[in-house]
């Protein structure tokens, strides 16, 4: 494959918008398009040649970074692509200098929590039925 992760532009913006059903099924265009537009975010493109395979941002605060989605194409699902981009994300939040890396994960998605585990993160909280007012998220930070 020939991978390329970039900066989300307009265009890989309105591309995800009207097809947001084959990445995600929680976000909708407003939260994406809000996310886009939002100062303190940064959103990243994961393609190959300029067919756009997923995205993820991160929420910027003074010290720490926060990843707010990874969403791979589920046609594209279980081929690393999700781990390359986070390993992106993680990689770009220690070049701005941030202290740490925080982010949510459902208490039942245990593949997820396994990579994170792997990539040094370590839970430190929990927010009581956060998905679908039924499964715990899981609070994870790996710091710098």
């Amino acid at each position: 494959m020939n991978l390329k992760i970039t900066k989300m532009d307009k265009d890989d913006l309105e591309y995800l918008i009207q097809n947001l059903e084959e990445f995600d099924e929680f976000w909708n265009e407003k939260i994406l398009r809000d996310e886009f537009l939002n100062e303190n975010s940064c959103y990243f493109v994961i393609s190959e040649y300029s067919n756009v395979l997923g995205f993820g941002g991160l929420w910027f605060n003074i010290d720490e970074a926060h990843i707010m989605n990874i969403a791979i194409k589920k046609e594209h699902r279980r081929k690393k692509l999700g781990t390359k981009l986070l390993e992106y994300l993680i990689s770009y939040a220690e070049n701005e200098k941030k202290d740490s890396i925080t982010l949510e994960v459902n208490e039942q998605n245990i593949p997820a929590i396994n990579l994170y585990k792997k990539l040094n993160f370590e839970e430190v909280g929990r927010r009581k039925k956060y998905y679908q007012n039924t499964f715990d998220a899981i609070i994870m930070t790996k710091k710098f």
